[in-house]
This record gives C-alpha cells, sequence and structure tokens, in this order.
C-alpha cells in the first residue's frame, strides 16, 4: 500500500520535534494532522514540497514547514522534498529555469559562462535574474500542480487495484 511505502522512509514524530531547525514554529509541530499518512496530505505535502524546491533562497525548509503548517499537509514531506535542489543537482536544475525563463521572455541564453565567485555573481545576477525568477516560478507551479496530480492519481490507483485483488480473494 501507498501509505506503508511513505511510512517505511519518514523519521519519526518526536525526532522531527526536536530538529533544531523546526523549533521555531514551537507548539504548531504538536497537531497530529501534520504527520498523518492520507491522500490529502501526502498530496498536499508534494505540491508544497516540489513548489519550494524551485524557490531559489537558503533555508527553503522552513519556507516549506511555514507553509505546511497552515495547510495541514504532511510537514515532514514536504521539508524533504525541497531536498530534490540539493547541491548537486542545483546548477542543472537552475540553469533549466534559467534557460526556460530566457525562452518564455524571448531572450538568447547561449552566452552563459559561468565562473564560480562572488564578483561572478554580483555582476551576472543583475543580467540573469529576471528570466532565472521567471523559470523558477514557471516550474515551481508546474512541478507542485504535478506532483499533487501523480500522487492523487497513484494513491487512487493503488486503492483500486487492492480492491480488485480483495475482490479475487473473495471468489
Amino acid at each position: 500500500m501507498a501509505k506503508n511505502l511513505v511510512k517505511r522512509f519518514l523519521p519519526s514524530h518526536d525526532k522531527v520535534l526536536n530538529n533544531k531547525y523546526l523549533k521555531i514554529f514551537g507548539t504548531l509541530l504538536h497537531d497530529p494532522n501534520l504527520f498523518h499518512i492520507n491522500r490529502r496530505s501526502v498530496a498536499g505535502a508534494f505540491a508544497v514540497g516540489l513548489f519550494f524546491a524551485w524557490v531559489p533562497v537558503p533555508f527553503q525548509m522552513v519556507l516549506a514547514a511555514a507553509i505546511a503548517i497552515p495547510t495541514r499537509v504532511n510537514l515532514i514531506i514536504s521539508v524533504a522534498l525541497v531536498w530534490i535542489t540539493n547541491p548537486a543537482s542545483m546548477p542543472f536544475l537552475f540553469y533549466f529555469a534559467y534557460w526556460l525563463g530566457g525562452q518564455v521572455l524571448g531572450l538568447d541564453t547561449n552566452h552563459f559562462d559561468f565562473e564560480l565567485s562572488f564578483e561572478w555573481l554580483t555582476n551576472e545576477l543583475l543580467l540573469i535574474w529576471q528570466p532565472f525568477l521567471l523559470g523558477c516560478l514557471i516550474m515551481a507551479v508546474t512541478s507542485s500542480i504535478l506532483g499533487y496530480g501523480f500522487i492523487r492519481l497513484f494513491w487512487r490507483w493503488n486503492i483500486v487495484r487492492r480492491w480488485e485483488q480483495r475482490k479475487i480473494r473473495k471468489r
């Protein structure tokens, strides 16, 4: 079942409550709905987590938690999904966002010379911020909607499959 698959990879409730970065939310973390595994909470968590994975700011996990708490979706999944844009994948995904934003704005994005320095960042950021942020917004909204829809469909498919198996066993 999808619920058991998800539960296998999640940390315990106590481990989340004692996380030093999430302590800023205080007693808000004691809401049991933040740790439920059901179709609504997991699909919503995918939407929140995938959206904030594309937000190019530090502490994406805190932002995902800040939205997961009032929307009462699974906190752990929301926070974990922002790690799709980890230090290894971030350059490729954010370059794709920059390229996509450039395509939408009709800009030439082929003259991109990257240099790992603070000087390059301050100079080039003034030139690339519009297509980069537009691409990040497009990818955030798109991946959020697709993630939500995929989880809802996958969960439904899994339930229907189990019903069919139960019917076969009863015969």
